[in-house]
């Protein structure tokens, strides 16, 4: 089953696990085009980041929600770079975690140390439908949060039940780097020369299309993702899809909404309903 994608090129547009989701594509014999949406850095600023992470060491939090698995892993580069990393995941144990889908969760893991509870879905909605099954009055909570996203909503509703959220924004995105890329992805789309472009997270959807409206070129992106099967990972992707009048062809079966099982839906798809594209 290793080359269930062999001569099928994909488009992929993930940033922060770009090699791991190329590599399992090439795995399986795909031809993957690779398009990062947005570089990644550390918070411009990382004095009140280090502030956060030295409130959590001195007082820990009673509860920590964790949004990205980035965001966990920024701040205890930080934590490293000024000593503070052991104090930081001594502190970090004694907080009940939750956590926004899988990935956080697998960065928890990497410091040795595990959620309590995950959301059932990864979004920010899920986040609050989670979090509004517990009493939190006069709780402490610790909150990672992600750039480009209004995070009102969430800190309104988790202070409404009587916490006192403390939050974190640990990264900064760097959208323009990757223009010319997108552009090129888009043509590559509307020449026919791409079978499936695959989505792992609703900023995406959100900056394909914000890069081809700034290039005049939105007609152009429609047109290729006509010619092109869309696969999303999870209802997040779905939803911005829709809300962009946009349709999603292939999703996990059975609610696995990772890499391998989209990638298991993809090969299924293509296989049964679209024939391989030749480069050039």
């Amino acid at each position: 089953m290793a080359d269930r994608l062999n001569g099928y090129r994909i488009l992929i547009l993930e940033t922060r696990e770009e090699a791991q989701f190329s590599k399992l594509l090439a795995e399986q014999g795909a031809d993957v085009v690779q398009c990062p949406m947005i570089e990644i850095h550390d918070a411009p600023d990382p004095a009140p980041v280090e502030a956060w992470i030295r409130r959590a060491i001195d007082k820990p939090f009673d509860d920590l929600v964790l949004m990205t698995g980035e965001g966990l892993r920024r701040i205890m580069k930080l934590a490293r770079e000024r000593g503070l990393d052991q104090a930081l995941v001594a502190a970090l144990a004694k907080s009940r975690k939750f956590t926004r889908g899988p990935k956080p969760g697998k960065a928890l893991r990497e410091i040795g140390l595990e959620q309590q509870q995950m959301t059932e879905k990864p979004t920010t909605d899920g986040v609050i439908e989670m979090m509004a099954k517990l009493d939190l009055k006069g709780r402490r909570l610790g909150l990672q949060l992600y750039p480009d996203k209004d995070h009102s909503a969430l800190i309104g509703a988790l202070s409404g039940q009587g916490a006192v959220v403390d939050t974190v924004l640990p990264y900064a995105y760097d959208p323009k780097a990757a223009d010319d890329n997108i552009a090129a992805a888009i043509d590559e789309m509307a020449a026919g020369r791409i079978d499936c472009i695959a989505l792992t997270n609703l900023g995406q959807v959100r900056r394909l299309v914000d890069a081809a409206k700034m290039r005049g070129s939105e007609a152009k992106l429609r047109e290729g993702l006509q010619r092109t099967l869309i696969a999303s990972v999870g209802p997040a992707v779905s939803g911005e899809l829709a809300a962009h009048g946009l349709r999603e062809d292939i999703l996990p079966a059975d609610e696995s909404y990772f890499m391998r099982p989209l990638i298991s839906a993809m090969a299924t798809r293509l296989a049964e309903k679209r024939p391989k594209v030749t480069a050039g």
